[in-house]
């Protein structure tokens, strides 16, 4: 995944340690003299030091401090590799202002790897930006059953299939799932969600097409209070943020249903149209995590790196392919190493 903005950042990587290296190798000084040895071993100060002894000892032991100077040039170069990969605006102001913080005035001993220091600064921004991600069975465990969650989206992004992988998911984790056939207007949608239902062994509550998606939903909750059901997955049509009639009526969801958890669905490969309409759902109907599907075709990784810090609420899953083990949960770290691989956080 995101092979695109790994090999970018890693090019920025480079170039940020060749940027503060060659500061570090134009201030070694150059001796004329050798101190004297006395084995193999570190070399110590002659009995009567000239001055080149004395500043090559003095060098040893100095620190290199990272000026603004040292790294505007490649951080002005990071800027535009994440510009370039669908990274929003903010976003990668926010995590060049950050980088730029850890690195400049930062104290580093001659000798000391430069690499280190910039792979630190960068991780430690990236993972401010991705934030925490959020541990959706923990979440269940320790919350009322059942755990009411409603999912929410444009048209096309590949919904009702997520809601099948989660509820797939949370069977593995242990936990009673049952499915609330909301979208009740997509021709063949009822019937794809009740496939999905019948394939993976979840009951699914559905109403005739055309019913009204809040009166499937609350019998569905009902349906999990009787039998003692763990979560219910209410799947909804895709609508857009534009459209407000149907943003009304998943208000009307909304309060019938009084879902736990709203979650937004989108694509990976939307890139910043995703964040945008990220934002729109959460500022009218609400939006407590988010799933991006389709994030094994997305190179760039721009929507991945700026929703959860553009609408503050965490990525919960990425979906990775078309069979229903095919979703990750998120995980910083993890997407952090996959960027940057291995080295000190």
């Amino acid at each position: 995944m995101f092979s695109g903005l790994r090999d970018r950042l890693q090019a920025a990587r480079n170039k940020l340690s060749e940027s503060i290296g060659a500061v570090a190798e134009a201030a070694q000084p150059k001796p004329t003299v050798d101190p004297v040895k006395t084995s193999d071993a570190e070399p110590v100060m002659a009995k009567n030091p000239t001055l080149a002894d004395k500043v090559r000892v003095l060098f040893i032991e100095r620190e290199l401090v990272v000026s603004e100077k040292d790294v505007s040039g490649a951080l002005g170069d990071l800027e535009m590799t994440l510009l370039e990969s669908d990274v929003a605006l903010p976003v990668a102001d926010a995590l060049v202002k950050d980088i730029r913080t850890g690195l400049v005035g930062k104290h580093r001993k001659i000798g000391e790897s430069v690499d280190a220091l910039v792979v630190k600064a960068l991780k430690s921004s990236l993972l401010k930006v991705l934030g925490s991600g959020f541990d959706l069975p923990a979440y269940i465990k320790t919350h009322e059953r059942p755990v009411k969650i409603l999912f929410t989206g444009v048209n096309g992004t590949g919904k009702t299939t997520t809601v099948a992988k989660i509820g797939a998911y949370l069977k593995k984790q242990g936990f009673s799932v049952v499915i609330g056939a909301g979208d009740t207007y997509r021709a063949g949608a009822i019937e794809q969600i009740s496939v999905h239902a019948e394939r993976l062994g979840i009951k699914i509550i559905e109403h005739q097409t055309g019913a009204d998606p809040s009166a499937v939903l609350y019998d569905t909750v009902q349906y999990a209070l009787a039998h003692k059901i763990d979560v219910v997955l209410a799947d909804t049509a895709g609508r857009f943020h534009t459209k407000a009639n149907l943003m009304s009526q998943l208000e009307k969801i909304r309060r019938v249903m009084k879902p736990d958890l709203i979650i937004y669905v989108d694509e990976a490969v939307a890139g910043n149209d995703a964040v945008v309409r990220a934002a729109e759902f959460d500022r009218t109907v609400g939006a407590d995590a988010i799933v991006l599907t389709k994030a094994d075709m997305d190179s760039r990784g721009g929507a991945a790196i700026s929703i959860a810090h553009t609408i503050g609420k965490p990525l919960l899953f990425l979906g990775t392919g078309q069979s229903y083990e095919d979703i990750v949960p998120f995980e910083p770290g993890a997407m952090v190493e996959e960027l940057l691989g291995g080295g000190p956080l």
